[in-house]
Parts: structure tokens; C-alpha cells; sequence
């Protein structure tokens, strides 16, 4: 296996992301996109999640592709960021069509910020704006770290941040990810420097610092209970002709990246969710075996961009937490 050419979950062709922040804010949103409707599922294992139109996904339901997936700071006040993506697509012409009307089809998930230092008193719900902006600077590059919806995300130790990674499998298929971290556990093995995602690095992409020389007590787990809030939320997107009901598995097996990545995951007070959009550009020769590496190749990508997002956070003033690049050095 190899990363794709950016590194980055627009890899996948067809796919493009767009971040928005407000640094007073600390908080942003991240929004994927495709240049036509693309196939997609959810699968949710946190306990605390805050969405929108997910239940839209379901393998059973009549609407099978979606236009956009928006992810987004600023707990439930951020659902509204999938509004501002929406009116985005419809004067775009997006949506889909119901008696000569467009109805653009954007499922959201919110990660919460609100106790991360920035400026909460507003008087208008920002994040329809920033959901907007979002899709209106969406592109095949885009920033990691502290930008779009990772800008005000936090781990037990260290700033989270907005990660992204992809691989290319030896079929051709390429498969990505893209993740707000900011999850209840940590990223970190015990003080650190060494990611728990270390045994999936690639090409040295969240420092190359290897596996830990040192394991810590397996039954102890480093959280930031008491202090601010939780969520990791990501999308996992292929270019492979999947089902709602393949993207669904697909979605739930990228969940493992979690789940290697950050100790510990899945918790009670975490809303833990994963998307998966699949484009459908590759018919798949054997479906079931393809199927399979699809979901390995997509945990593994979760996991690195977990790392990544931790990584590539920088610091801002009044950060709760350190960044790991001000702890740790490069």
C-alpha cells in the first residue's frame, strides 16, 4: 500500500473539503463534498452524539445519496452549520429533486467546544455562516490540525485538531479519511511523545517517532473527565461502487482506527460517529474479499489521521491544553 498523492481524504477523485474557523470563536466547521450526489452510511458507537439527518442513511431508506457531510464544532448549536452547506448546493443547483424542487441532502455531527477558552457569547448562531463559508472554500487541499472543525477540539493532554490521511490499494481503489478529534481519551502513549496509531504511521506523516519503547499499565486510561467536553467525529469515502448498506460496514469497520488510536474510545460521554460516502467510479471484481481490505484500509487511514490531526495542531491564546508540537518539538 501506498498514501495517495495529497495525503488527504480529497484523494479520492471526485471529493472536495472546505474548512471554516473564527479564531475568537475557537471553533469552526469542515465540510465534504462531491461533484455529483455520492452513496453514504453512518454507524455511531460514542454515547453522547449530536446529529442531523442521519437517520436518512439507514440502508432501508428511500434516499440513498447524499450531496455534502458537514462536521462541526459548537455542540448542538453547530447542527445549523449543515443549513449554511445546504444553501450552499441549492444555489448551486444541488439537491434532490422532488417535483421541480431541489432539496440539497446534508447529514451533520457536532463535536462538543463550548468550555475550550474562545468567545461563546454571540448573539446570532454563528455556524450557518461558517457552514457557508465552508462549502464555499471547499477544494482538494486543505488545512490539518487547528482549522475547520478540529480548531477548538482537545484530547486528555494535548490540543486535537482536524486530521486527514489516505491509501491507495493495490486494486487502485483509493481510500481516505478525515477526523475532528476531540476525544475524552488520549492520543498519546502515557506522557508521551509516541502515538497510539504509531504501528500504521506512514512515510513519517505525524513525526516518525515509532512505537513506544515503553507500554504503560494496560488497565489505566488518561481522560480529561472534568474538563470540557467530547467527540470524535470523521468520514471515511472510497471510490468504489458500494451500497448504502456496504457504506454502512465500511463505516462501522473504520471505527477500529478509533479505537487504536485514542485510549480510551467509545466512551459514555463521547459521541463517537463515523460517515462513509463511496463515489462509485470502481466497480468492484470480487466484491466480497474487496469489500473486506476496503474496511481494513479505512481503519487503518482513521487511525493515522487521528495522529495527524493531534500533530498538526498549533497553539492559540487560552488554549486549555498544550499543542503536541509545543511539548513534544518536531
Amino acid at each position: 500500500m501506498q498514501t495517495g498523492k495529497g495525503n488527504l481524504i480529497t484523494d479520492v477523485p471526485g471529493l472536495l473539503v472546505g474548512n471554516a474557523a473564527d479564531a475568537g470563536l475557537k471553533s469552526g466547521v469542515t465540510c465534504l463534498v462531491g461533484d455529483r450526489p455520492f452513496t453514504a452510511g453512518v454507524h455511531i458507537m460514542g454515547g453522547a452524539p449530536g446529529t442531523r439527518e442521519t437517520d436518512l442513511l439507514s440502508p432501508d431508506k428511500t434516499v440513498e445519496q447524499v450531496d455534502a457531510l458537514v462536521l462541526s464544532g459548537g455542540s448542538a448549536f453547530g447542527l445549523d452549520a449543515a443549513s449554511g452547506v445546504a444553501d450552499g448546493l441549492r444555489s448551486a443547483g444541488r439537491g434532490f429533486e422532488v417535483g421541480g424542487m431541489r432539496v440539497p441532502i446534508v447529514p451533520g455531527a457536532i463535536l462538543f467546544d463550548l468550555l475550550n477558552g474562545g468567545d461563546k457569547d454571540w448573539a446570532d448562531n454563528p455556524y450557518k455562516g461558517l457552514g457557508r463559508l465552508a462549502f464555499d472554500g471547499a477544494g482538494a487541499t486543505f488545512g490539518l490540525g487547528t482549522e475547520g472543525a478540529g480548531t477548538g477540539a482537545t484530547t486528555a493532554q494535548l490540543k486535537g485538531g482536524l486530521g486527514s490521511a489516505s491509501v491507495v490499494l493495490p486494486s487502485g481503489v483509493t481510500v481516505g479519511a478525515l477526523v475532528a478529534v476531540n476525544a475524552l481519551g488520549s492520543a498519546i502513549v502515557g506522557d508521551g511523545p509516541n502515538f497510539w496509531a504509531a504501528p500504521w504511521e506512514m512515510e513519517a506523516e505525524f513525526g516518525g517517532r515509532g512505537v513506544a519503547p515503553d507500554w504503560p499499565d494496560p488497565h489505566a486510561a488518561v481522560t480529561k473527565m472534568g474538563g470540557g467536553g467530547n467527540t470524535t467525529i470523521g468520514i471515511v469515502a472510497t471510490d468504489a461502487a458500494l451500497t448504502q448498506a456496504q457504506c454502512t460496514r465500511l463505516a462501522t469497520a473504520a471505527h477500529d482506527g478509533f479505537a487504536r488510536a485514542l485510549v480510551p474510545s467509545h466512551t459514555p460521554l463521547d459521541g463517537d460517529l463515523i460517515f462513509a460516502a463511496a463515489t462509485g467510479d470502481r466497480t468492484l471484481g470480487d466484491p466480497v474479499s474487496e469489500q473486506l481490505l476496503i474496511g481494513h484500509a479505512a481503519a487503518i487511514c482513521m487511525a493515522r489521521a487521528v495522529a495527524r490531526g493531534v500533530y498538526s495542531a498549533t497553539a492559540a491564546p487560552g488554549d486549555p491544553f498544550p499543542a503536541w508540537v509545543d511539548r513534544f518539538g518536531t
